[in-house]
């Protein structure tokens, strides 16, 4: 889920960027404007202003944006359909992982190929094949069988979410990529406001999507499937009829494969190393553990001591009853017990909330967090301090879930409080640290093509989020033992140290990810957090040594302050020649 919004992120970082460049301007000489450059300014502005969705140059961007979201539903939707269909298969969790494995897998490859390949044939191209493998991928998943052994089916579904993995990172790549297109370079638009809408409705959308797939696989499975596959007949007319065929394609030499994998830049190379660690911190409990945790049933409640029949419905949430056995039993022994049973729809609810609310804090992080922090723009210093704090909800959730009295007696009610809490406040902070990570490889990568500057990026963001879902997978069914509760009746395996054991692997991989980042070199601008100086700025240092050797103190003015954080600044933009000068202080200017 986050490779997607690094993308999106990336247009809105380099606004940022240019944020970051005023606050550096302010101090500098003040020049004079001529007549001449203010009325080109104000043509500028006016033709900026004017920008709206009938706006020929924004068509692209509306009718792409369209169909990426109505894309992104599916994509949710996918998810959560395989993997709850197959709970209720009895597949355990490490198995369901193998089936996520090669959709993840391919969004290794995928990113690097796709890229070249829109260069190459225009963004049309890949859209309309993304989508066709999507429907491809939902069709094939019509033909999974009941009476299948397990190992046919997990290589069938494995093959079709490979498809689904494929789409993915191509019908992405239009949805990210003509925000670029249509975009005046440099100029803080009402299209940059426009993008990070998009960012946070994307996102949301696809938490609808997890919340639809389940809601409508509780009725039917075929439902689901049919439902998806209608979603992105819609969106197919919008990407053949209302593209041009050459949208996107390169008007310079195209990156070539042996150019993406220069590892020449030093910062981008280590952020992509903690970038994988980080999405492994979100994943290893996340997409699998999860949802199989909050569908087991409870330990205590399953075995000869629970008759039932198939008339009273008397089991408990998340048991079934056996009709050869008159007992009420696990119905996935491999899933675990122990946990709530909630039923698919509010399994899905839990993970589209969290999806949502990812989505939106992402979006907003530097309005409500980094700035009035005094962290906008951010460096590794505040990547650091962010991704350590990105251990303590998966370090308590930890604690929680392996010693607390309300799991270890199953007090269900203080169980849903205290995950909900979890989810929350891990989807708050992970939202954080994606958001300035997306800052930073634009960052790093701005001087490079940007198919050899982000390619090993993305590349480390698949993999992280591979390794977090077999890992989780194996952590989840293996670390937890075996239950025997009466005579030889096996209810499963212990839920709860399943999932303890995989929150402690999300502590331990985002703790890495915060090590790994102290290594990229960039101090120059320090770290603030709110009124305080954790460390000074090294370029604020030098300039007061060069200016006034004699120690004479001259006050400096405050980041929030340049940055708009403290009060409301409108940073006016003037046109001189085919350049630029921002200017957040109407005293001063300085051509950029």
């Amino acid at each position: 889920m986050a490779l997607e919004d690094l993308q999106d992120a990336a247009v809105i970082g380099e606004n940022s960027a240019a944020t970051t460049e005023e606050a550096h301007i302010v101090n500098r000489p003040k020049r004079d404007i001529s007549s001449t450059e203010v009325t080109a300014a104000s043509h500028a502005e006016e033709e900026i202003k004017g920008w709206g969705f009938s706006d020929p140059r924004l068509r692209p961007f509306v009718i792409i944006s369209i169909t990426y979201l109505l894309f992104t539903v599916t994509d949710g939707a996918i998810r959560m359909i395989v993997l709850l269909h197959a709970y209720n298969k009895s597949f355990s969790a490490l198995e369901v992982a193998i089936m996520f494995s090669l959709y993840e897998l391919a969004g290794v490859f995928t990113n690097l190929a796709a890229g070249m390949m829109g260069a190459r044939w225009g963004i049309r191209l890949t859209l309309i094949m993304g989508l066709c493998l999507q429907i491809l991928s939902y069709g094939l998943l019509f033909g999974w069988k009941d009476d299948w052994s397990k190992h046919t089916a997990i290589i069938y579904v494995t093959i079709a979410q490979m498809f689904a993995g494929i789409a993915k990172d191509l019908t992405k790549l239009g949805g990210k990529t003509v925000t670029k297109l249509v975009t005046p370079e440099g100029k803080d638009t009402r299209l940059f406001r426009l993008v990070s809408l998009l960012t946070g409705w994307k996102n949301s959308l696809k938490g609808v999507g997890y919340f639809l797939g389940s809601a409508l696989l509780q009725v039917s499975y075929p439902l689901a499937l049919g439902f998806m596959m209608g979603l992105i007949v819609i969106a197919m007319p919008f990407a053949v009829f209302g593209l041009d065929k050459d949208l996107g394609t390169a008007k310079k030499n195209n990156a070539s494969l042996k150019e993406i994998f220069v590892f020449d830049n030093f910062n981008l190379n280590v952020l992509s190393l903690a970038r994988l660690f980080l999405f492994a911190s979100r994943d290893f409990w996340f997409e699998v553990p999860l949802p199989f945790y909050l569908r087991s049933p409870d330990c205590q409640a399953l075995g000869p001591d629970f008759p039932c029949s198939l008339e009273d419905e008397s089991c408990t949430r998340g048991a079934v009853c056996d009709p050869s056995l008159e007992y009420c039993t696990n119905i996935n022994p491999g899933g675990g017990c122990g946990g709530p049973g909630l039923d698919r729809v509010v399994v899905g609810a839990f993970l589209g909330g969290y999806i949502i609310l990812y989505g939106q804090v992402q979006s907003w992080t530097p309005q409500l967090v980094t700035g009035p922090l005094n962290q906008t723009p951010p460096n590794k210093m505040t990547e650091v301090f962010w991704g350590l704090v990105n251990c303590y909800p998966t370090l308590i959730a930890t604690v929680v879930v392996y010693a607390s009295e309300a799991f270890r007696a199953y007090q269900l009610k203080s169980m849903i409080a205290w995950l909900v809490i979890i989810i929350v406040t891990f989807a708050v902070i992970f939202a954080i640290n994606s958001s300035i990570h997306s800052f930073l490889v634009v960052k790093y990568a701005k001087s490079d093509k940007v198919a050899v500057s982000v390619g090993f990026y993305y590349m480390s963001n698949a993999l992280g989020r591979l390794m977090g879902t077999l890992g989780s997978g194996f952590l989840y069914t293996y670390a937890g033992e075996d239950l025997e509760i009466f005579s030889g009746f096996n209810p499963g395996s212990n839920g709860r140290l399943g999932l303890a054991a995989c929150f402690l692997a999300g502590t331990i991989s985002s703790l890495i990810a915060a090590i790994i980042t102290i290594w990229i070199k960039d101090e120059e601008s320090g770290f603030k957090c709110g009124s305080w100086t954790i460390v000074e700025p090294k370029d604020s240092i030098e300039e007061a040594e060069d200016s006034n050797p004699e120690g004479n103190q001259h006050p400096q003015p405050e980041a929030s302050t340049l940055l708009g954080a403290g009060e409301d600044v409108k940073p006016e933009i003037q046109a001189e020649g085919s350049s630029l000068i921002l200017n957040s202080n109407p005293g001063k200017s300085e051509s950029v």
